[in-house]
């Protein structure tokens, strides 16, 4: 009896995937799965087991523009085919945006943070506007709903301030910052937050001279290959140096404009400058419109599928860098 009472839970063990020798060592299929808790440690974002890691994906377009990619099933070929680990869900705020029509953009980010948390991937939402501290209160309605409803989850990153214009860190960026920083801790005390810094996220050795008093920050730089080089670098460098840990959730392979063309040699420098300090980066953008920065051409579906010819040059390009750190993170 004993016999048959053992072989019918060895059978159950093999037959749910379980075995005796491997306990909890399944595979992870997923980046959350294998990344777990994300948080900021010795200026590098870490995994769960401490270790750097560097996340790559997309970014949405401004959600009320072209709202069009912000679905499951765009969002789940962009992990499958593109290999992305991350996504950015940009939700516009100013004209036409979260501030005049809050209930409609807040469906199209929770779509995208949904969608995200069930295929495993991490997901940046993000207060896509310029001039943040004039919505201050949206922004916190915004981000404590957010963080109340998904802040459990470890796929979540807030990215409160998209690109501030020249104004100053310690006057504005940094005071609107720490109200929306309450706002979210109030509910989740674990994820990453994002800030953006002055002049279009450029300015983050300003950042590192007044940072924010919070573990699990980062500061925001953003760059377009064919406009930004070694001095954004070194300006990177220096607050890396001082202990600042750096996103990049935006950044082209174009000029600044969004435009021209796709500057190959010198993304591939940048790629080179965040391998080298492990920042996680997005590329802008999942969009098909007529600009060089759009990976995608003009009526490209909004579900994904995209063949070649769908796929603009400078979405060839990235998916090409995605899908190479995606096998990092999945060696085959």
């Amino acid at each position: 009896m004993k016999s048959i009472l053992l072989l019918s839970i060895m059978l159950l063990m093999f037959s749910s995937g379980f075995s005796a020798s491997e306990g909890n060592t399944e595979k992870s299929n997923t980046p959350a799965e294998l990344l777990g808790q994300l948080q900021v440690k010795d200026s590098h974002i870490v995994d769960q087991q401490g270790k750097p890691v560097q996340l790559a994906g997309m970014s949405l377009f401004w959600s009320q523009w072209i709202g069009k990619y912000y679905n499951y099933d765009c969002i789940k070929w962009l992990r499958d085919d593109w290999q992305c680990s991350v996504v950015r869900a940009a939700m516009a705020v100013g004209p036409g945006g979260y501030a005049q029509h809050p209930g409609k953009e807040l469906e199209k980010v929770e779509t995208v943070i949904e969608a995200a948390i069930d295929l495993g991937i991490y997901v940046i939402v993000d207060f896509h506007e310029h001039n943040a501290e004039n919505y201050l209160n949206e922004a916190l309605a915004f981000f404590g709903h957010i963080a109340k409803k998904y802040g459990q989850h470890p796929n979540i990153i807030y990215e409160i301030y998209n690109e501030p214009l020249k104004i100053s860190w310690s006057k504005v960026i940094k005071p609107y910052s720490e109200k929306v920083i309450t706002a979210i801790r109030e509910h989740d005390p674990d994820n990453i937050i994002a800030c953006g810094t002055p002049m279009w996220s450029q300015k983050v050795d300003e950042a590192a001279l007044d940072p924010i008093d919070d573990a699990n920050m980062v500061y925001v730089l953003h760059f377009y290959a064919g406009t930004h080089g070694k001095e954004l670098m070194e300006a990177g460098n220096k607050a890396i140096e001082k202990g600042l840990c750096l996103m990049v959730t935006e950044y082209g392979t174009t000029e600044a404009n969004g435009d021209g063309r796709v500057y190959e040699a010198e993304t591939q420098q940048w790629y080179n400058w965040m391998d080298q300090h492990k920042i996680s980066h997005c590329n802008w953008s999942v969009a098909d419109k007529n600009e060089a920065s759009a990976a995608l051409v003009a009526g490209a579906s909004p579900k994904g599928g995209w063949t070649e010819n769908d796929i603009k040059p400078s979405g060839k390009l990235v998916r090409k860098e995605l899908q190479k750190k995606w096998n990092q993170l999945f060696p085959q």
